[in-house]
């Protein structure tokens, strides 16, 4: 767990900053629609709507590299893919062709460079590197922030799943919030307001 507190607004300025460079900007009905979408492919073990299982395997790790699974959960327990899967099936085969051309470049460069054939068949240390290089692209642009929202999405709509992404960033899920809502709010409490 994160020792140090974040505010509110902190958090929302650093959510806002990831969609820099991204083809795909959503707003919360988008984000929310995702979501279901993504909760019942991950609870009925469909198939991915949209992204071929190469697409699928390769954005996969690219997520996988963004936000990885280490002493916390990372984009692989929160299923990232899925939601991605469904924000693409949302008429977006434009940004959907920009991903392929991206995963493409990404591939060649891999071959390139590590002499493997996929993104995926790379070590961590050697995918950070490519991911380095393609850092300032719409393609990893839109990735990271389509794993950022599939990460901290409301998880009873299929993104976040078992509130992973909470347990990340130290957010308590309650039903109800009482005063003080947070340290934000320690001097209205103190005030007796």
């Amino acid at each position: 767990m994160i020792d140090t507190q974040l505010s509110r607004r902190a958090f929302l300025r650093s959510a806002s900053a990831a969609a820099k460079n991204s083809i795909i900007v959503l707003g919360l009905p988008a984000i929310l629609v995702s979501c279901e979408r993504s909760k019942q492919a991950i609870l009925n073990n469909e198939e991915f709507s949209v992204l071929t299982e190469e697409e699928a395997q390769e954005l996969h790790a690219v997520a996988a590299r963004i936000i990885p699974t280490d002493e916390t959960p990372g984009a692989t327990e929160a299923g990232v893919i899925y939601f991605i899967d469904n924000v693409l099936n949302d008429k977006r085969e434009a940004e959907h062709e920009t991903l392929r051309i991206g995963l493409r470049e990404i591939q060649i460069a891999a071959a390139q460079k590590f002499n493997v054939s996929y993104f995926h068949e790379l070590e961590p240390e050697q995918q950070d590197q490519l991911l380095t290089e393609f850092e300032n692209t719409e393609f990893f642009g839109t990735i990271r922030f389509l794993t950022i929202a599939g990460m901290f999405s409301l998880p009873e709509y299929g993104g976040n799943r078992d509130k992973v992404g909470y347990e990340l960033i130290g957010f308590e899920d309650r039903h109800a919030w009482q005063p003080p809502y947070g340290f934000y709010d320690a001097d209205y409490a103190q005030r007796g307001e």
